[in-house]
């Protein structure tokens, strides 16, 4: 099928796009208002958008908390989702009143940060503790903005020691889970892990290796 995105005449039963845009990583976001009301929040449109300085970047439908209190006192955290809590993931997405703290609707520990005032998931076993950089409206051809993209520096790193190994993060071994479309998603294992080298780094190395 081949059909026209702008007027999304694409006859199935939902919008395709997110299950092709995927597997993507899902930020969970905690944030500080002034008054210091915390908000925690998955987001799966979300990335690192740089590593010279390290950013991350999320995407919000409308200025709902995460991205108001991130600008509003200018931090926020990202912990990382994983299999294990995927149910206390399920629970911080649900529509809770302006100020409501989600990290104890999903009975979830806060862990304090280092360099910024916003909790981290005590539980995920990484998290990027981020200094505001700016909010940019995403508006659509037509003039319609819905979104609104949040990209933050990081300052901050925490990570478990169990997933650090031979000097390297085992990111595998976290099992980290990641959006799809509808309600899919996926969790990542170490059985699924292989290597692709870069051309310059060996150009008689094989390509493809199991780690």
């Amino acid at each position: 099928m081949h059909y026209d995105a702008t007027d999304n005449n694409h006859g199935l039963k939902y919008d395709p796009f997110k299950a092709i845009v995927a597997p993507r990583p899902i930020g969970w976001i905690t944030t500080m208002s002034a008054a210091g009301e915390i908000n925690c929040a998955p987001y799966s449109f979300f990335n690192a958008v740089s590593d010279s300085p390290n950013m991350v970047a999320f995407s919000s439908r409308g200025m709902k908390d995460s991205a108001t209190f991130a600008e509003e006192t200018g931090e926020f955290t990202c912990s990382f989702a994983t299999f294990e809590l995927r149910e206390q993931m399920y629970l911080t997405s649900m529509m809770l009143p302006r100020g409501g703290n989600e990290l104890e609707h999903a009975s979830l520990e806060a862990a304090p940060s280092n360099f910024v005032k916003p909790p981290r998931v005590a539980a995920a076993p990484a998290a990027l503790e981020c200094k505001w950089l700016s909010t940019t409206p995403l508006p659509s051809r037509a003039g319609i903005t819905e979104y609104y993209l949040v990209i933050g520096e990081v300052v901050g790193v925490y990570i478990d020691d169990r997933f650090i190994q031979n000097g390297l993060v085992n990111t595998a071994g976290m099992r980290p889970i990641m959006r799809a479309g509808y309600d899919h998603y996926f969790s990542v294992g170490s059985d699924q892990l292989f290597r692709i080298k870069r051309p310059d780094d060996n150009p008689m190395a094989p390509v493809l290796t199991r780690p």
